[in-house]
């Protein structure tokens, strides 16, 4: 299966993602004991799969292979999570909010509204349904089967017009 996914197939991709996608949330519960982060993590990894399915190398076990990427992953998303929550506290504690000097408060509020405007540019090139999972994904926090089941459409289908409506917003934010 390993092979065929190395060559492009997106069938065994999606059996890859059927038949592994639950041990390796499982795995991450256990680890971190936070199930949105290892479901958030093992997202990233069967998507960078995907992307990189072009550069992959051979892999006997193929389990083994992606709980060691998941653990890495896991471990930056902890990391990531934990230093916006002490520069949160930091600024918190330093009364930055209520102290900030109107230039500070223009500048971040401009910055807020160019991260607006990209992501609001990038949203406008999804279709209805890729908006309508992501709205029901990201925002409402449904899993995969609760979106298929809520549109009337099949798993490895809801996975695949996320997997496309993220790579178009990817590209339209940054390439902005």
């Amino acid at each position: 299966m390993w092979e065929r996914i190395r060559n492009g197939d997106e069938a065994a991709y999606f059996d890859l993602y059927a038949q592994l996608y639950p041990e390796l949330v499982r795995f991450g519960i256990r680890s971190f004991g936070d199930a949105d982060l290892a479901s958030e993590a093992t997202d990233n990894v069967f998507l960078s799969i995907w992307e990189k399915r072009a550069n992959l190398e051979r892999v006997e076990q193929v389990q083994s292979y992606l709980i060691s990427i998941l653990k890495r992953k896991l471990i930056r998303l902890t990391e990531r999570r934990q230093k916006l929550s002490k520069a949160l506290q930091a600024a918190i504690d330093q009364d930055e909010w209520t102290e900030m000097s109107y230039e500070e408060f223009i500048i971040r509020v401009q910055s807020d509204e160019i991260v607006q405007f990209k992501l609001k540019q990038a949203l406008n090139k999804l279709t209805f349904r890729q908006k309508q999972i992501v709205q029901l994904k990201f925002f409402e926090g449904l899993t995969y089967e609760q979106i298929a089941e809520k549109t009337d459409m099949t798993v490895k289908t809801c996975y695949n017009t996320l997997y496309d409506a993220l790579k178009i917003m990817r590209k339209e934010f940054y390439d902005f």
